[in-house]
């Protein structure tokens, strides 16, 4: 326990009874209240999350677009300054280093936020690839922190309690407001903000957010959240094994844009088509799938795995995301999952679960 890094939040999350539990080296509050109060004020009113154990690495200089473009799937070229894209970076196998946000400062500055649990990997994979390029990159994760505001009062409360307008933020663009970073991106399906700020900062945000009476939310309705969206978790539907085009996120990496790492591996995947497939799954009775359960063809036979599985709060169905053979992979397929001893019937459905409700 003494090892684990601790946010600039953490005294606050004890002081409030938090229920803490290890997560990407940090020590981290996976409730509060409970998951599914936590969840609801999310979907129905706002939420606060402590999300300061995400990583934050500067890129600029003169070929910063170059680099980041060969380092990322998605194409920061075309990007405009004040907007941000979604991307991994890849193996040459085209396996997933990481996924992650890219906002684009300035013309030859760009911001990577990546995830807390490959910090490190991450941030020897950009500079060991830095090198080869005019451009310098800074791991300032320890410089900054952030909250992240998710549900439809997300504007009006930031507006309200922190006096930051957020109205004039589109989905996944930013503005720089007084030494704050504010972006809308989300990760829940709701409309939501992400507020970096230097850690003094960011503590005093928080409480001002607690004082108004904002829901802190932890870890375990974010994974909730995100999963009835349809959102991967990186080490559940993407890893170093898992490619974008197997967990459905081709429309991420773009072959037509300059020469990337992976990009060979990728463009064969999409020819070729893929072995195995991420799929969502509606499950029949009371079983729960978690993750690393079997997923079984109707004769009995191993065809796959749970990424991850809940009964969904928002919607009442025993539902789960599963790494598939292809040839099981068409929507309605029936399936089977094994929950300890006993199997359950299943069938393939959209993995997107929940209609999002973003400000486009």
């Amino acid at each position: 326990m003494d090892n684990l890094k601790k946010t600039a939040l953490h005294k606050r999350h004890l002081e409030a009874g938090a229920h803490m539990s290890p997560f990407g080296g940090f020590d981290m509050p996976i409730e509060y209240a409970g998951i599914v109060p936590e969840h609801e004020a999310v979907r129905t009113r706002v939420g606060a999350f402590d999300v300061s154990h995400m990583g934050e690495v500067f890129v600029e200089g003169p070929e910063a677009t170059r680099f980041v473009n060969y380092i990322f799937t998605n194409d920061v070229e075309s990007l405009a300054v004040g907007r941000i894209a979604y991307g991994m970076m890849l193996h040459p196998d085209g396996g997933t280093v990481d996924d992650l946000l890219v906002y684009r400062m300035g013309v030859n500055t760009y911001l990577l936020v990546i995830n807390a649990s490959n910090i490190q990997k991450d941030v020897a994979w950009i500079m060991t690839h830095a090198q080869a390029f005019s451009v310098r990159a800074v791991n300032c994760s320890d410089d900054w922190a952030e909250i992240a505001l998710q549900g439809p009062d997300a504007e009006a409360t930031m507006l309200g309690v922190l006096g930051i307008d957020g109205s004039g933020i589109p989905f996944y663009g930013f503005k720089e407001m007084g030494g704050l970073i504010v972006s809308r991106t989300g990760y829940t399906g709701e409309d939501g903000f992400e507020i970096y700020a230097s850690p003094e900062r960011i503590d005093t945000m928080w409480q001002q957010l607690m004082d108004a009476g904002v829901q802190p939310c932890g870890l375990g309705c974010r994974d909730t959240l995100r999963f009835e969206a349809g959102l991967p978790l990186y080490g559940d539907e993407l890893s170093d094994e898992i490619t974008p085009v197997e967990a459905g996120l081709g429309m991420f990496v773009k072959l037509d844009k300059s020469d990337f790492i992976g990009r060979d591996a990728i463009a064969r995947q999409k020819s070729d088509g893929v072995t195995r497939k991420i799929v969502g799954l509606e499950i029949e009775g009371p079983a729960i799938a978690r993750h690393g359960y079997e997923v079984l063809d109707t004769d009995g036979n191993v065809v796959g795995t749970v990424t991850t599985g809940y009964r969904s709060i928002s919607l009442g169905r025993n539902l789960a995301m599963a790494l598939v053979d292809s040839t099981v992979a068409a929507l309605d397929t029936p399936l089977q999952v094994r929950v300890r001893r006993k199997v359950f019937p299943a069938r393939v459905i959209k993995k997107r679960f929940y209609t999002p409700n973003y400000k486009k």
